[in-house]
């Protein structure tokens, strides 16, 4: 399949430096998009040379320098930048599996990458902004128009759960905006609880007093597909094709005028019920039945490439008629029961690619399969249930069911990971699920699609490690910190203000994350405490014991455990086997529980790409525990034996670090076939 640029297309100019972009020097939020340009984006292709496309979810964007139209607030004077910032406090972030400022430098650093690559298609599979505020809205689509303006960018979102929270606007805000004298600012809008004074004492604890704008409401799909029309969400005069699963034409009978009557918000609603999906769908019974918009389309912005942007938010109806439930934990698993005319579309658009030879890649924001290298099942056993945030995870049997579709390549995001991941249908299907990592977590990177000829397509990982202005706002940070310790309230760890690069600031945010909420949310409290206590020396010697060892009173028996003869004997035992494998015991003695603990979830996050933050010696040594762990718990008794509990740990976290390739491999589409291309 040879690809080429709809003709007439400009060359726009490639080769920018990574680096500080011309926009990136403006106030986004001060240029509204009022106009759409009449450039049209992209350039033309030689034949036979490979088309790129880069998919960048979850950039949760956030406008640090947006200007409230209404003068609600001014934000803080930055030194280095000159302008005002708009930004949460550090706390806010420290707990937050996303950040939520400097991911905004992020993705003009990304763009510049990308530009600098000549990419001219960008994907942005959901959560491209965070909670869909007008201010925030409006500053990602002068950003997108700027490069789309300035390089010949094409950009396609698909919506994620936080844009939009719900389906229609709502009032909203955050009570974390930092504001004067590092306090944290309660920004809100009318109509909101705080805004209205009925919102609890206990939830309102800034000295600041709270504002009221509209500009922090939750815009609902209406608004932010037309403030995003060009992206993607409309038709555009220079696509060769555009559909939404509600059109009645094909590409055979295809007008650029027939695309824009049917692309009318009106037109793309569906109706959905509590119990699944109305409409032709709808069953006997059901209930709480009401129209919501879906923003799914499929575009051909280049001949031969077909960019399935799956909208896979289900927003269910609350059983009381009180709105919708969020599409967090929703995805895919209720996609097949409440959107079915979705599901039925992408089966149709998949033969339809195939018989008209056609390179289909489907994304959206949602994971189509397993993310944990198959470990959901252990996870469960080991952590419960509800941890890790497994009430994301897609069924088994929706993984086939969307391999039943027909669907070879999905790029996906949601989790914040980076991870590759496959299903099989009964029928000998396969689906390559691609987790594209966030550019507002560890590790900070995005996912750039190769196709070339004969059915191969190269995913390769780009990792953005530095990147301009990383640490602009660090001046405010201080002074948050600073009025903290004044207060003697609960302390983030100041060390993150000395990163010295972007990776190294996503790298601080993981382990303040692991201190503040992964360990006290997830991990059971004696296996925990254990942990915290511990180095490796002495769970290399825990390993050898004799007698056996429950996890829940280690903490109050260790002292004396210390001193006794079966301590001494297991220390020898334990020193030999570090020998036979090139360490000495105090080597092991040289990294604590909680640094394991931050390695297990970089390993989680990142997969391959943590290893370079992590040193081979104590991969190795990692290694040997998980051995002699596993061989102990043979023999053990019980679940909460040491060997058990922190065995299960091990593996778990070999487990993250041996999965399919997801930094840089080869794609088959013929047959799903995948080969590893990194070093």
């Amino acid at each position: 399949m040879q690809f080429k640029y709809f003709p007439g297309f400009v060359l726009a100019a490639t080769g920018i430096a990574l680096g500080i972009s011309a926009c990136s020097e403006q106030p986004a939020s001060t240029q509204a998009l009022t106009s759409v340009s009449t450039a049209t984006p992209a350039a033309e292709l030689a034949a036979g040379q490979e088309l790129q496309i880069a998919f960048m979810p979850d950039i949760h964007f956030h406008d640090i320098y947006a200007n409230f139209s209404d003068g609600a607030f001014a934000g803080l004077p930055n030194s280095q930048s000159g302008k005002n910032a708009t930004i949460r406090s550090m706390a806010a972030q420290l707990k937050s599996t996303r950040l939520f400022n400097e991911n905004y430098f992020a993705l003009l650093a990304a763009l510049d990458d990308a530009a600098s690559r000549g990419v001219k298609l960008i994907a942005l599979p959901g959560d491209f902004s965070d909670d869909g505020q007008p201010l925030h809205i409006r500053g990602l689509a002068a950003i997108l128009q700027h490069y789309s303006d300035t390089y010949g960018m094409q950009f396609f979102a698909a919506p994620g759960n936080h844009d939009p929270v719900r389906p229609f606007s709502r009032p909203a805000g955050k009570s974390d905006y930092l504001g004067a004298d590092g306090y944290e600012q309660p920004i809100y809008s009318p109509g909101s609880a705080a805004c209205a004074g009925t919102l609890p004492a206990a939830q309102s604890h800034s000295k600041l007093s709270t504002i009221c704008s509209e500009e922090v409401k939750e815009l609902g799909y209406q608004e932010i597909m037309a403030q995003l029309a060009p992206f993607g969400f409309y038709p555009q005069p220079w696509y060769i094709y555009w559909e939404t699963p509600y059109s009645d034409y094909t590409e055979h009978n295809y007008s650029a005028n027939l695309a824009s009557e049917q692309a009318t918000y009106s037109q793309r609603q569906y109706e959905i019920c509590l119990q699944g999906t109305g409409g032709r769908y709808k069953q006997p019974g059901y209930s709480q039945c009401s129209m919501v918009p879906d923003s799914s389309y499929l575009v051909e912005p280049v001949e031969g490439l077909w960019l399935l942007a799956i909208d896979a938010n289900v927003y269910l109806p609350q059983a009381d008629g009180n709105g919708y439930a969020g599409a967090g934990n929703a995805g895919y698993n209720r996609m097949f029961s409440h959107k079915t005319q979705v599901t039925d579309w992408i089966t149709q658009v998949v033969q339809r690619a195939e018989q008209a030879g056609k390179t289909l890649i489907a994304f959206s924001h949602y994971p189509m399969t397993e993310f944990y290298n198959g470990q959901s099942a252990a996870i469960a056993a080991q952590f419960g249930a509800d941890s890790f945030q497994l009430a994301r995870r897609p069924a088994d049997n929706v993984s086939q069911l969307l391999a039943d579709t027909g669907l070879k390549l999905h790029i996906g995001g949601h989790m914040h990971i980076n991870d590759t991941g496959i299903s099989k249908s009964p029928d000998g299907k396969v689906l390559v699920n691609v987790q594209a990592p966030s550019l507002a977590a560890y590790v900070p990177a995005y996912k750039l699609v190769t196709i070339k000829p004969q059915q191969k397509v190269e995913v390769q990982t780009v990792v953005l490690n530095d990147i301009p202005r990383y640490n602009e706002l660090f001046e405010h940070y201080q002074q948050e910190h600073n009025r903290l310790t004044q207060q003697g309230a609960p302390l983030w760890n100041k060390a993150i203000l000395t990163a010295k690069n972007y990776r190294e600031f996503t790298n601080w945010h993981l382990s303040e994350l692991t201190r503040q909420r992964f360990l006290p949310q997830d991990w059971p409290a004696p296996l925990r405490d254990s942990l915290l206590v511990l180095n490796g020396r002495q769970m290399l010697v825990l390993s050898q014991l004799q007698n056996p060892l429950v996890v829940a009173p280690l903490l109050a028996e260790l002292p004396t455990l210390q001193q006794s003869q079966n301590w001494q004997q297991a220390t020898a035992v334990a020193d030999t086997l570090a020998a036979e494998a090139g360490f000495t015991l105090q080597q092991f003695a040289s990294w604590n529980g909680f640094d394991l603990a931050v390695d297990f979830y970089r390993l989680r996050n990142a997969g391959q790409l943590a290893l370079q933050d992590i040193s081979p010696q104590r991969l190795a040594q990692y290694q040997l525990l998980t051995r002699l762990l596993a061989a102990k718990a043979e023999t053990a008794t019980g679940s909460n034996s040491f060997a058990r509990q922190f065995g299960d740990v091990f593996q778990l976290l070999q487990a993250f670090r041996h999965g399919e390739s997801d930094m840089h491999f080869m794609l088959d589409l013929t047959n799903g076939n995948i080969s590893e291309l990194s070093q």
